[in-house]
């Protein structure tokens, strides 16, 4: 791919972004302004212009499907070239990776599981139990969201924080503190200690943060006004001697402020990296005039952004239509009749219609209008794979195979498949691993040893 080649395939302000290796820069990305492409043009460019090792160079987005479309894009640039080594991945993906080799440091096994929200909930009960805290006091849902918040923000039980949760913050900071000790016992991190770990080891062992600050020579973040207070740190800790790094965001699409995201890591990032190049991607491929000129009017009242215009070279295209019904039913009455008129009026099929909507329990309104006009229709989208009941117990016996401290794992599959050990035993069997302070596998072992634990009726 020579500069010549890439360039033919980018407008100006894209090419521009590509050729702008060294320093600080901040990509401001409309929607559908061809971001990902920018990022994968200038991945390829470092390595295959500039002879940057594939190693050197380390990109972070939010979504394994960002992920792995820049990878497939890569493989597609680089023409079968190869980029092995080259870290392209979520920010919890790349810090699995990074822990796998240096959590020895914090006094972890280096293959140490990782509990879901269900585990994590599990655990969160179990320490209720405990500190004698009932559910019905202390609701274990709230309590997770609570921890997800402090590791949002990158604080442990230790940490000092000035965060109003509106309950008691003694009792919050002892859960999460035993919570934090039995994760520790199990060799065991839940989703936001991946962040929050990683931030911390490199807080404490500058070598390990300077090893791989010498690593990535370019950083490159995707999606940065999503950010939130731990991620930014550790952009920071792996920025901190050279600054080449990268980000590419749109403060127009800032919405995940419900799970930490600060838009003021876009705002200040000039203020954070003094000499910060801007660049502008305004040029939208994906919508027509008509549509940018009503998006432009509706965010031109936001006077706190960074201010940019995005327009089409797409010309004409239908008008937006904008309905406000009076509730939910009316909307879906709306929505139904709109697609029988398309259908009946312009001969189209009901397969070429398409109803979006924004959360899973809006659909319930629709169906039934749909329902009651006759009209066939699918949902799209179901349960994940990895959210299957019979996958997750398969992975719990396979996680108390590499980690017999793993709790929470056998408290799933203890009577999976049935093994006659009712809720009673499971408790005699907790209450002996607390008090012996072992495992809960241990205890069971024990247990059937000396006889005060019955193999229950065999069923066939």
């Amino acid at each position: 791919m020579s500069g010549l080649s890439f360039e033919q395939g980018l407008n100006p302000e894209q090419a521009e972004a590509v050729r702008s290796t060294e320093g600080p820069l901040l990509i401001l990305a409309g929607a559908g302004s061809g971001k990902t492409r920018v990022i994968t043009f200038r991945i390829a460019h470092l390595i295959q212009d500039l002879g940057v090792d594939p190693w050197a160079i380390y990109a972070v987005t939010f979504t394994n499907k960002a992920a792995e479309q820049m990878r497939a894009r890569l493989d597609s640039l680089l023409g079968g070239m190869g980029y092995g080594g080259l870290w392209i991945s979520t920010f919890h993906s790349s810090c699995v990776r990074i822990l796998r080799n240096e959590i020895h440091h914090l006094g972890y096994e280096p293959h140490f599981v990782i509990y879901d929200d269900k585990e994590q909930k599990q655990l969160i009960k179990e320490v209720l139990k405990e500190l004698d805290l009932s559910e019905k006091v202390v609701d274990p849902r709230m309590v997770a969201g609570k921890f997800d918040q402090l590791k949002n923000q990158g604080y442990l039980p230790d940490d000092e924080w000035e965060m109003d949760f509106g309950f008691g913050e003694e009792r919050l900071r002892q859960i999460y503190k035993r919570y934090q000790e039995r994760l520790k016992q199990m060799n065991a991190l839940d989703f936001g200690d991946l962040l929050v770990q990683t931030t911390r080891l490199f807080e404490q062992h500058d070598e390990v943060r300077a090893q791989y600050a010498r690593q990535f020579e370019y950083v490159l973040v995707d999606e940065y006004q999503d950010t939130n207070k731990v991620q930014y740190k550790l952009i920071q800790q792996l920025t901190r001697e050279h600054q080449n790094v990268c980000v590419v965001g749109d403060d127009d699409q800032s919405i995940y402020k419900w799970r930490g995201a600060d838009i003021t890591n876009i705002f200040n990032f000039e203020r954070d990296y003094p000499g910060t190049k801007v660049i502008k991607l305004e040029q939208n491929y994906r919508s027509t005039q008509n549509i940018l000129k009503v998006a432009n009017a509706v965010i031109s009242h936001n006077t706190a952004r960074k201010g940019k215009q995005l327009w089409s070279a797409i010309e004409g295209g239908a008008l937006v239509t904008h309905h406000h019904a009076e509730d939910e039913h009316a909307e879906a009455r709306f929505i139904v009749k709109s697609a029988r008129d398309r259908v009946h009026t312009e001969g189209k099929g009901w397969r070429d219609v398409a109803i979006f909507y924004r959360t899973n329990a809006q659909s319930r309104v629709l169906e039934e209008e749909l329902l009651k006009h006759r009209i066939p229709y699918n949902i799209l989208g179901g349960q994940k794979f990895y959210d299957r009941k019979e996958v997750k117990d398969a992975l719990c016996y396979l996680r108390l195979l590499i980690n017999p401290v793993d709790d929470v794992a056998l408290l799933r599959i203890i009577n999976t498949p049935t093994r006659g050990i009712g809720p009673g035993t499971v408790e005699k069997l907790q209450d002996s691993a607390a008090q012996q302070r072992i495992s809960l596998l241990e205890a069971t072992r024990r247990a059937c040893t000396d006889g005060t634990l019955g193999t229950g009726p065999t069923k066939k």
